[in-house]
């Protein structure tokens, strides 16, 4: 989605590492946040956005999109589900 794989590399591997701006690493700091450590979330973190130039609709996104993967992935390792063939060998597979 950036166009730039070397960019997408540096997420997947350390998103603390890659060249942000920053409001993309306030974003991905509250996600992995949200994610880690949901029962310390604090108003603190949602002005962290605001400050950045988020909406509320946005933070409202970044909130719902981060859950959401978190429920999905639990529901699939609850289930004991693995990644598909194609998934699991790498995207090339398409």
């Amino acid at each position: 989605m950036t166009g730039d794989e070397a960019l997408t590399a540096q997420i997947e591997q350390d998103y603390t590492r890659a060249t942000l701006t920053a409001a993309d690493r306030a974003m991905l700091d509250y996600a992995a946040k949200l994610t880690r450590r949901p029962g310390d979330m604090v108003e603190a973190d949602v002005a962290a956005l605001r400050a950045q130039g988020f909406s509320d609709r946005a933070i409202l996104d970044i909130a719902q999109v981060t859950a959401y993967y978190a429920y999905v992935n639990r529901i699939a390792d609850g289930l004991g589900l693995t990644l598909e063939t194609y998934w699991a060998e790498g995207r090339d597979g398409f």
